[in-house]
């Protein structure tokens, strides 16, 4: 898993009203939160592009004034109505434990049941794992080549190198649904067998009365 960087502050006031006031410069009020003590400090904006806005997974190496930390984004706050970050919260993270972390779900593989006129349902984006920073993936790829329709997979049925699954074993991750073109197309081959049969069996009459 990659490291991004981002710069920030420590907060020399805390509060309602100076949160707002950094807001309209436009700082995010952050904390840090460690067994130790929390951190308050704050971030420019821009700086959660690279973070927030990707498919990936990413841990993040905060450097606040003249302190270096190590840490996962834990919680985001967004505006009701202009979608902006307004706080973030972080999680402090050691290299000798373990770090729990939701990671998003790559989807890879042609689905013979989606080829068959069936309906990719993606029901979990993200799944919950544990594990050391250095073993953990920007991403958990699901390879749906082999799912017919009517079929799923649970997080049972996945299994990744160093890191532990959260989520129960009985979530599904990914279905594929019956559709009106995959029942026409079901029925089409269903008919076309029973045709066959059909065909193969007059043709041995045929032969016995002959």
């Amino acid at each position: 898993m990659k490291t991004i960087e981002i710069k920030g502050s420590f907060r020399k006031e805390l509060g309602k009203k100076n949160s707002k006031l950094i807001r309209k410069e436009g700082y995010v009020p952050c904390v840090i939160y460690d067994k130790e003590n929390n951190l308050h400090f704050q971030v420019h904006e821009n700086s959660f592009q690279k973070l927030v806005y990707t498919p990936e997974a990413h841990l993040v190496k905060l450097l606040i004034d003249d302190q270096e930390i190590n840490a996962i984004l834990q919680d985001m706050q967004f505006h009701p109505v202009t979608d902006k970050i307004i706080h973030a919260d972080f999680m402090k993270t050691y290299d000798h434990m373990p770090i729990v972390i939701s990671i998003p779900v790559a989807i890879t593989g042609d689905s013979v049941g989606v080829k068959a006129g069936g309906k990719l349902i993606v029901k979990r984006r993200h799944l919950k794992v544990k594990g050391l920073a250095e073993h953990l993936p920007e991403n958990l790829t699901v390879d749906i080549s082999e799912l017919k329709i009517n079929h799923s997979i649970k997080v049972g049925d996945l299994a990744y190198d160093n890191i532990e699954l959260l989520d129960p074993k009985v979530t599904t991750v990914v279905s594929i649904a019956s559709s009106r073109v995959a029942l026409k197309t079901e029925g089409e081959e269903v008919a076309e067998e029973e045709t066959t049969e059909e065909e193969t069996a007059e043709d041995k009459d045929k032969e016995k009365k002959s």
